[in-house]
């Protein structure tokens, strides 16, 4: 009997008003996809629908995510709407399973029209957690405002979705899959791929394999400690560190990916990377990092004496390795076209820049920002406030590749971290730097209070005043709501944060969150600037600029919050 053709069929929907995407995509509990009638058919058929019809057809899309629960059902859903909107070809990470880096990379090779990714990040998982969805263009970098911005458009007037209901692909077996679809003349085809693989070849290219293998298996090697936290880096880390570099198999913990990630958020933190945190305070490791669930942030911890870990701050790692970037092989060859930081992050990076004579980008949270210019040729390395670093071999965050380089420099340099901070901090100064989550704060409540400082912080008598805590006083410089003209194209984006600078170089900045599943995220981010060394705590040494922020704000007051839900 012949092989009948799939059938391809068209299904009236109706519109939902809430799937406007974030910096990071949608992001909803699970029950919200599993309970709302089509909420996921109609958001995956605005991502196909925002890609012209002659680009897409016979096109290639990538897709992966970070395995959390849902995930398979969705990439189901996905390969019968790609198969029915006329995309030739699907490339899928084994099991459904591909980091974010891995997936920028591998649309990048195979010159794809884009890529689905299904994560929520750093975001609880498993029945009751959450969910999320986000669209890489051809870049391999997350979509661009105007791009999310049509997505939405047509999620608001979608009133049907294409689907071929019968085609079902079988993701654990590697290799080729193809289906005959009615009306199409060519067969449709799912790749199933090694997600660890293509990815690992750019990175051989990248770092220096045979000096990062002496330095993690050789005579005078290293102990390092690296935490998958169960999600999609796992096998990466596995892979590459363990059996390619050579790392003993106890070096790396959490590497199965589940999907409730062991039954605690997939966050790098100092709370949920306990067990990180305890292994390097006792003396064992000489290097320690944790990673989020789709792979793109770390976090690292790193061993200084036997009695405590020494936690390195974002700002200061991607300082760290701007100043030390000719360690890294890939940079020997490309030279350095820039350094770039989000706004809220410290302005270490920037000492570095001055000094090295580099130009420095400030730009909004969100990578798609630094995408951009890495393709006008203006940017090398960058960073973001929340352990986001990268370099212009993808287009995405890419927390292995951060690991990478640090012990890249520490090959080089054969110095622990603890000397090579110190020596960056005597060199540049040291910024202390905190974060503060105030996390599912109603809505309104948070709005309300942001509008409000803003018109406080706008008033021309704002400026000069002056803010006393015990013996420090704070005079106001500064103060804005940060606005970004993009030097690649002009665009403008405006209202991307509450920026209080002090003459001392100190800032205060607020933002709303835009990666909570349900409620608002009121961020409070606090930098101050030492050029002689202090070795103090961190919250200890920003607790004055700490109780300005509460009290200029009223946060505690407008929220009815008594404390952050989380410190970073």
């Amino acid at each position: 009997m012949e092989n009948v053709p799939l059938q391809v069929l068209t299904v009236p929907t109706a519109p939902y008003p809430d799937q406007r995407p974030g910096t990071s995509g949608l992001r909803k509990k699970v029950y919200v996809f599993q309970s709302k009638r089509n909420y996921l058919h109609n958001f995956i058929q605005s991502i196909l629908s925002s890609i012209d019809l002659p680009d897409r057809q016979g096109a290639t899309l990538v897709v992966g995510g970070d395995g959390r629960f849902f995930n398979r059902p969705a990439i189901g859903v996905i390969v019968q709407m790609a198969a029915a909107n006329g995309i030739g070809r699907l490339i899928i990470g084994h099991h459904g399973i591909m980091s974010t880096p891995a997936v920028s990379c591998v649309i990048r090779k195979y010159k794809a029209i884009g890529g689905i990714i299904l994560t929520a990040s750093h975001n609880p998982g498993g029945p009751s957690g959450d969910f999320g969805i986000k669209f890489n263009t051809a870049a391999g970098a997350p979509a661009k405002e105007e791009v999310t911005s049509k997505i939405y458009q047509i999620s608001r007037t979608i009133e049907e979705f294409a689907i071929c209901p019968g085609l079902c692909v079988d993701l654990k077996t590697l290799g080729k899959q193809a289906f005959d679809l009615e009306n199409k003349f060519k067969p449709f085809t799912v790749e199933i791929v090694d997600p660890v693989e293509s990815y690992a070849n750019l990175l051989r290219n990248i770092f220096d394999f045979a000096a990062l293998k002496e330095l993690l298996s050789g005579e005078n090697h290293i102990s390092i400690r690296l935490d998958a936290m169960h999600g999609a880096l796992g096998p990466y880390v596995k892979r590459i560190l363990c059996e390619e570099l050579g790392c003993p198999a106890n070096s790396a913990i959490n590497c199965v990916p589940l999907e409730d990630f062991g039954g605690q958020p997939p966050d790098p933190n100092l709370m949920y990377a306990a067990d990180l945190v305890d292994s390097m305070r006792d003396g064992q490791y000489d290097f320690g990092a944790a990673f989020d669930g789709d792979g793109r942030n770390l976090r690292p911890r790193f061993q200084i004496t036997v009695c405590h870990g020494f936690f390195v701050t974002p700002s200061d790692s991607v300082a760290v390795i701007a100043d030390n970037i000719f360690c890294i092989p890939y940079f020997q060859h490309t030279g350095v076209r820039g350094f770039a930081r989000s706004m809220p992050t410290s302005t270490a990076l920037d000492r570095v820049a001055k000094a090295t004579k580099i130009e420095l980008h400030e730009t909004p949270t969100g990578w798609r920002f630094f995408g951009n210019l890495m393709d006008a040729g203006k940017l090398s390395l960058c960073g973001e406030e929340n352990f986001g670093t990268g370099g212009d071999h993808i287009r995405e965050k890419d927390g292995l590749w951060a690991v990478l380089a640090w012990l890249s420099i520490i090959a080089t340099r054969r110095q622990s971290v603890e000397d090579i901070l110190k020596e960056h901090w005597l060199k540049y100064g040291r910024n202390y730097f905190t974060r503060y989550d105030y996390e599912n704060v109603d809505i309104d409540a948070a709005c309300d209070m942001m509008e409000d400082l803003e018109i406080l912080i706008s008033d021309k008598s704002f400026v000069k005043q002056r803010f006393a805590v015990e013996d420090k006083i704070y005079q106001v410089e500064k103060a804005d709501n940060f606005e970004y003209t993009d030097p690649v194209d002009s665009t403008i984006t405006r209202n991307q944060g509450l920026r209080i600078i002090f003459s001392d170089g100190s800032r205060i900045i607020y933002r709303l969150g835009g990666t909570a599943a349900e409620g608002a995220t009121v961020r409070i981010y606090i930098d101050s600037y030492e050029r002689k060394l202090i070795f103090e705590d961190t919250q200890v040494i920003l607790a004055p600029l700490a109780t300005i922020a509460l009290k200029i704000s009223q946060l505690h007051h407008r929220t009815s919050r008594n404390g952050p839900s989380l410190i970073t």
